[in-house]
Order: C-alpha cells, then sequence, then structure tokens
C-alpha cells in the first residue's frame, strides 16, 4: 500500500505539471524530458500553490547554477503561497543591498586600486581616463552584463541594461545637468563621443537582427573600444600641440583661448582633495605617537569614524548604519592603495591578513565557490591549500616589514585589491541578474523590461547624481564628458567581453534571441535619442539650455510610457 501510495502521488505531481504547462494529458504518458526542455520557468504562476514548489525544482528553465542563492525556490518553497508579497518584499530589500554594495565596491575600493595602478604605471590622465577610470565607474554595469550574458535565458536582460542605461544617461542625466547650469559642450570631445557610441549602437542593431555575434564581432566590439582609447590620444596630443603654438598669453574669455580649452580630456582639478586633507591634519596629534601593532590592526578594520558620525544628518546615519557590515567585509578582504597619502595606505597588520582572505574570497565567490571546494587528489580541498599559502607569504611581510615604513613591493597590494574588489562586484552583480530573473518570472515581465527599467537604473543612479553634482560645482563639461564616455565603455566591453566569454562552449557562436518587439524599441530609442543630439547640438553651436534638459527628459518620460505599453501588450 505504502508503494502504491507512493506511485499515486507521484501520478498526481506529473498530472499537476502537466496541467500548469497549459497541457493536459490525452490518455497516453507524455515525455517529460522533452517538456523539461520546453516550459518555460514563468508558467509556474499558472500553477496551483500545491505544484508551484515542485514546479521550479523540476523544470530545466527554473534552474540557477551560478548564484549562491536560489530566489525561486526561496519564494515558491520556503514561503507559503499567501506570503508570496512577503518574500517579494525581502527579495526586493535585498536588491537595494546589492545595489548598495556594488555602489561601496566600486568606490571605496574598486577605484583607488585601479587609480593606485595607473599611477605605478604613470599612465597620463587620458588613458587613465579613458581605460582605468571608465573601467571604475563602469564595473556594475560591465560584471552585470557578464553575468547576464553567461546564460542564454538572461541575455535580454544584459541587453536591456545596456541600452536601457545608454538611454537613461544620455537624455535623463544629460537632461538634469542641462537643466542645473546651462553651458557650452567641448565640441571636438562631444562629437568624438557622440559618434563612436552611434557606431556600437547601430552595430549592436544590426547583431539583434541577425540573432547571432560570432568571434570576430565580439573582437570587433573590443577593438573598436582600443580605437577609441587611440583616438582620444590623438586628440590629446593634437590639443597640446595647437596650445604649445600658442607664444603670446591669451586673455581669459578670449575666443582663442575658449578654442584651447575646447578639449577637457586633460581633466579638472577640484580643491576636495585640499579640504580633506586640512580636515585630517586638524585632528593630528600634536605629539609624536606610535600605534602598536594591535591598534593599527584595530583602528584600520573600524569602518566608523567618529568625528564624521558626529557631522552627518539623520538620514546619513542610517544609511552608514546599513552599511557597516558590508565595509567591515570588505576592509577585511580587499587591501586598498592610496599612492596621495604619505604611506600609500600601508596597514601592515591588516594588509597581512589580506593575503589570506583576499585569495579565499576569490576562489569561494567565482562560480559560486566550487571551485574552492574542489577537492585536490580526491583528499585536499583548494581553500585549505589557499589558506595555507596565505599563511606562509602573510607571515613572511609581517617579519620582514614594519608598521611605519611600506615596502617596495607595496603596489601588489594594489593589483590584490584590484582582483579581490573584481571578484565582490562580480558576485553581487550575479545575483542582481539572477534576483531580477526571479522578478521576472513572479511578475511575468521579460527580461529586456527588467533591464531597462530596475537593473539600468540600479548602476546609473550613482551616475545620474555624481554627475549632476559636477554640474553643481560648476563643471558641467565634465559630468557631459562622464555621461558620454562610460556608456561607452560598458556597451563596447559589456558586449565585446561578455559574448567572448561564452565563445568556448558554443562553436564560437552566441545566439541573441531579441524578446519580441520591445528590444527594437529599445534600440530604435537610443539611437534616436542620440541622432537628436548629434543634429540639435552643433545646430545651437554647442549651447546647451534649460530647453535642450527639458527636451531629454520629455524624451525619456515618452520612450518609457511607450516601452511599458509595448510589454503589457497594449501597443502591438
Amino acid at each position: 500500500m505504502t508503494r502504491l501510495g507512493g506511485c499515486a502521488l507521484l501520478l498526481l505531481l506529473l498530472l499537476g505539471s502537466a496541467t500548469c504547462s497549459g497541457r493536459g494529458l490525452a490518455g497516453a504518458a507524455p515525455d517529460w524530458s522533452a517538456r523539461d526542455n520546453d516550459t518555460e520557468c514563468r508558467n509556474v504562476m499558472k500553477c496551483n500553490a500545491s505544484e508551484q514548489c515542485w514546479f521550479v525544482k523540476h523544470m530545466k528553465d527554473c534552474k540557477n547554477n551560478d548564484g549562491f542563492i536560489d530566489y525561486l525556490q526561496g519564494a515558491f518553497c520556503t514561503f507559503p503561497h499567501h506570503l508570496l508579497p512577503l518574500a517579494v518584499i525581502l527579495y526586493i530589500c535585498w536588491l537595494l543591498l546589492l545595489f548598495l554594495m556594488l555602489g561601496v565596491t566600486a568606490s571605496n575600493f574598486f577605484c583607488p586600486n585601479l587609480a593606485a595602478i595607473s599611477s605605478s604605471l604613470k599612465l597620463t590622465h587620458n588613458v587613465a581616463g579613458v581605460t582605468f577610470l571608465a573601467f571604475g565607474n563602469g564595473a556594475p554595469d560591465l560584471f552585470s552584463a557578464v553575468a547576464a550574458f553567461s546564460d542564454p535565458r538572461t541575455a535580454g536582460l544584459a541587453i536591456g541594461a545596456l541600452f536601457g542605461a545608454g538611454i537613461f544617461v544620455t537624455t535623463v542625466v544629460a537632461g538634469g545637468v542641462a537643466l542645473m547650469k546651462p553651458f557650452t559642450m567641448a565640441s571636438r570631445p562631444f562629437l568624438r563621443d557622440v559618434i563612436f557610441y552611434m557606431v556600437a549602437v547601430f552595430w549592436t542593431f544590426f547583431i539583434l537582427y541577425t540573432g547571432k555575434i560570432n568571434l570576430g564581432e565580439s573582437l570587433g566590439y573590443i577593438a573598436l573600444y582600443i580605437l577609441y582609447v587611440f583616438t582620444v590620444i590623438i586628440s590629446t596630443v593634437i590639443y597640446n600641440r595647437q596650445k604649445n603654438l600658442v607664444h603670446t598669453p591669451l586673455q581669459r574669455g578670449s575666443p582663442e583661448s575658449d578654442l584651447l580649452q575646447d578639449s577637457e580630456d586633460s581633466g579638472i582639478l577640484s580643491s576636495n582633495g585640499t579640504i580633506q586633507d586640512y580636515a585630517e591634519n586638524e585632528y593630528q596629534p600634536l605629539l609624536p605617537y606610535t600605534e602598536s601593532t594591535v591598534q593599527s590592526f584595530l583602528s584600520s578594520i573600524n569602518p566608523l569614524d567618529i568625528r564624521k558620525w558626529r557631522r552627518r544628518r539623520w538620514y546619513q546615519k542610517v544609511i552608514k548604519v546599513i552599511k557597516l557590515p558590508m565595509e567591515f567585509i570588505l576592509l577585511l578582504t580587499v587591501p586598498v592603495v592610496d599612492p596621495d597619502k604619505e604611506d600609500h595606505n600601508w596597514k601592515r597588520p591588516l594588509n597581512c591578513v589580506h593575503l589570506i582572505t583576499g585569495p579565499l574570497t576569490c576562489i569561494m565567490t567565482f562560480k559560486a565557490g566550487t571551485y574552492g571546494l574542489y577537492r585536490i587528489s580526491g583528499d585536499l580541498p583548494l581553500w585549505v591549500l589557499v589558506l595555507l599559502v596565505g599563511l606562509f607569504l602573510a607571515g613572511i611581510v609581517f617579519f620582514t616589514t614594519t608598521n611605519q615604513e611600506p615596502p617596495k613591493y607595496h603596489f601588489v597590494f594594489s593589483l590584490l585589491g584590484f582582483l579581490v574588489s573584481a571578484m565582490w562586484i562580480s558576485t553581487a552583480a550575479t545575483e542582481v541578474v539572477n534576483l531580477l530573473q526571479t522578478f521576472g518570472v513572479i511578475f511575468k515581465l521579460s527580461n529586456t523590461v527588467l533591464g531597462l527599467t530596475l537593473l539600468a537604473w540600479g548602476n546609473s543612479i550613482g551616475d545620474c547624481f555624481s554627475d549632476i553634482t559636477i554640474a553643481r560645482q560648476g563643471y558641467p563639461r565634465m559630468a557631459i564628458a562622464a555621461c558620454f564616455g562610460g556608456i561607452i565603455f560598458n556597451m563596447l566591453l559589456g558586449v565585446g567581453i561578455g559574448c567572448l566569454l561564452q565563445m568556448p562552449g558554443s562553436a564560437n557562436v552566441v545566439k541573441l534571441q531579441p524578446e519580441g518587439l520591445l528590444v527594437w524599441i529599445l534600440a530604435g530609442a537610443l539611437g534616436l535619442s542620440l541622432v537628436f543630439s548629434f543634429i540639435l547640438v552643433p545646430a545651437q553651436c554647442f549651447h546647451v539650455n534649460q530647453a535642450y534638459g527639458i527636451f531629454l527628459l520629455i524624451y525619456y518620460m515618452i520612450f518609457l510610457l511607450v516601452a511599458l505599453l509595448t510589454e503589457f501588450n497594449i501597443i502591438h
């Protein structure tokens, strides 16, 4: 009777699965292996409450092999059906925390190490700006795109995010900068960036039309970005040569002076660094004081500065409290080298700990720890070997250095910090992609609309505030340059590297299947916005006013309305 009951229960489950997939059983037993390949995970919402957990556990389209958390099983198996709204609310809070972690890791750990690497390599501001700085600013977008391209089911998420972020930055952010402070654009850098971005967008449009991208086209994206970097360098050399030809001093505001100030690739220095240095020197002890090793370690892992805490507003304190746990973990695992400080941010006890925690973090976050748990010869786990090597190196560094003076090989820690912070960003980006895919299943939304809304907004909101703040401080040209320079990096390397990493297992071809009309609306809207800017800005003699900013904001609202109406099948 027990066996008969178990067989009957299994048969009922199979019948339930057939019902929720929209197909009944007409007498004959169905081919379940074939059904696993054909059934979309979104059909789980058609199942009865008692069948949804079995559905997400057994359907191939619901499997998740990349992230640490299986959000679908959490929503449909861990929580009862009537508490699904609670699961959605918790997932939204977790999504906000992931976006916050992406921002903290990129700004406080990833970018400083990139600046240290460029300083060690003695790169000019121009080369560093379009390579390492662009990599630092675009790290969340780039890693999100690579994570999304890793699974054909979420490729639409990557395309939607790259196009959605592009249109958001070129309309909302650029429009906000224009509203904040009307100004005259630098003509040559603007035309250069818009032309390169238009080429990238229309090339991607063609790739979507063909439905596939091969090895040569993936390498072409990377080659186009290299060409962009060389164009920036050559334009800067020409600009400097023109400036050196002028022997007489130019008065500020003269036409010749405006011509030479047309290029802003060399960067603008602000006084923030000086103010910060003054604030730090204000709290320096009057008498010489040397910290012990224990005191140095405890102070270096403390993410809370009491002096700054007292000056914060209440909402800033709330955000800081939320960030404290992730900042503490990042401080323990990611070394940061700062060339602007006298000791280059050398923390002897903490840096020795980084030699242990950093490599462990890399192997335990790569592919959700699959390789970290791998056993060498079937006996020794890989993480144990990495731990032993880290302890050995940490011991050598600790006994051959002092607390006061950094070693000559201190720059190596910037490479380690770059690698570990990149792994943290990649891990958070993978969880973001998996979480957005879960929202798509629950709310029956396509990956494209999730990419152009939630993922694009989450990755671009930091750029929005920073660029508008820069414009408010009197540097609108720099803000506009950041709008276009960063998204060129994201588009070319996001698609190029994201598809290139999938080539070995797909016969040097990656198939891209556009999700209906929405992808074409998205690509067309982005291309049209670039054409408008390419025509309207020169027509105004490169003078950007508030009317142009309002036009860009209205354009984005119309695009968003059309995209949502298309998603909900109101526009066919």
